[in-house]
């Protein structure tokens, strides 16, 4: 799928700020620097107008409701769901189900493989997966007594691809991996993971959490099984995502809960299930957050993904470019291809102490693993710093960014 190009030279950074109420903050007595995006991005005031237009005027719950609130709700609630559809280019709308998140989705699925699986089965998981992409698949392989394999990385934070297709079997049932890494910024080649799984039978689930802000990916042309994102990554709110799956592994999978909505008829007797997408939502869901997602996606959409990707990439190989000026600092993640994470350390400091100092300024970044301990581990690291950057950040924050770590380092050496 195929959109229009809005020229860098349009491209209005301060503009677009003025849309975010919060960038107008102070923190510790210094104008707020924001650059913990990949944690979770700022929400601009159209979003924010679209939640508090819900509230104010037509808060109702959704489906099989004869009142007009309700049928104004549901039209809202179900016409974010088809803007979901045509962002992913998802052949239907029964194939977009509303979550709580990425962590939701990927147990949905993983619940659902539980009756799939046997001892004997091979399940692979790439090296740089956030928690959240690990242990629900932990659970499943214990449940099942399939055998959980690790795709490697080398040290420039890319998955060695060579021994990807060396573990790939008719054994391998499933195949894990995130589109970009959420530690590293790393863009992993879900193109050739996903073909090569699908030639020897495998289903391929996707975590785009930290992808959907940077990337438009188009879900039938990747020809994916299964992909997950999360509103608040990209100018959302928090507690809503959506799962993507094909049709015939939707129909296959059990409903992950129970409750009302996802039943077409119940009898003490039995219960019959409804058809998808309400099969696998049970209860009343977040239905503000899933208009107010719609809202999002039309907002990043208007001032176009194309535009984002170039005005982000120039902005992350100029941080890259004045942070590596720092003496002592290295940056983990340096692959060929990556977005807009840049994880760093200062020889000799620990990340948390950068963290708390550069706070102070009033910039905020992510210390930690990131919920990526394994990747720690790999480079033998308690952690890094984490600044993660978003299309309204500015090569002035950058600057910022810069001067506070050479004071913190000045502090603490």
């Amino acid at each position: 799928m195929t959109e229009k190009s809005i020229p860098i030279e349009k491209f209005d950074v301060n503009t677009i700020r003025k849309d975010f109420p919060i960038l107008q903050r102070e923190v510790n007595g210094h104008p707020l620097v924001y650059l913990d995006n990949a944690a979770t991005s700022q929400t601009p005031q159209q979003v924010i107008d679209t939640i508090v237009d819900y509230y104010q005027g037509y808060n109702a719950n959704i489906h099989r409701g004869v009142h007009t609130l309700s049928q104004e709700a549901t039209d809202a609630y179900e016409a974010a769901r088809q803007k979901i559809q045509k962002h992913f280019n998802i052949a239907h709308p029964y194939e977009v189900i509303f979550t709580s998140g990425t962590t939701d989705g990927i147990n949905l699925v993983a619940n659902g493989f539980t009756s799939f699986l046997k001892e004997g089965n091979d399940i692979l998981v790439s090296a740089m997966e956030h928690h959240s992409n690990i242990v629900p698949w932990q659970m499943l392989c214990e449940r099942t007594g399939a055998t959980l394999k690790v795709i490697p990385m080398n040290l420039d934070g890319e998955l060695v691809m060579e021994e990807y297709h060396n573990l790939l079997s008719d054994k391998t049932k499933l195949v894990f991996c995130n589109h970009v890494s959420n530690a590293l910024g790393t863009i992993n080649p879900i193109e050739e993971i996903i073909q090569a799984a699908h030639k020897v039978g495998a289903a391929v689930l996707v975590d785009g959490a930290q992808a959907a802000a940077h990337i438009k990916a188009d879900l039938q042309a990747l020809d994916v099984d299964f992909y997950t994102v999360s509103a608040h990554k990209m100018c959302g709110p928090t507690g809503v995502g959506m799962l993507y799956g094909k049709e015939e592994w939707l129909k296959k999978l059990p409903p992950y809960q129970g409750g009302g909505e996802m039943i077409a008829e119940v009898t003490f007797e039995k219960t019959t299930y409804a058809d998808l997408p309400h099969k696998f939502e049970a209860g009343t869901p977040n239905i503000c957050g899933g208009i107010a997602f719609g809202a999002a996606l039309d907002y990043m959409n208007n001032i176009g993904f194309d535009a984002i990707a170039q005005y982000e990439d120039e902005l992350v190989e100029y941080a890259t470019e004045q942070l590596l000026t720092i003496d002592g600092l290295k940056i983990y993640g340096t692959a060929a291809h990556k977005t807009s994470v840049i994880s760093f350390n200062i020889d000799g400091i620990h990340p948390y102490d950068i963290g708390t100092i550069v706070d102070k300024l009033g910039i905020a970044v992510r210390t930690g693993h990131h919920c990526a301990q394994p990747i720690m581990d790999f480079y033998k690291i308690p952690g890094t710093v984490r600044a993660s950057f978003s299309f309204y950040n500015t090569k002035e924050e950058v600057d910022k960014l810069v001067g506070a770590v050479k004071r913190a380092r000045n502090m603490l050496l």
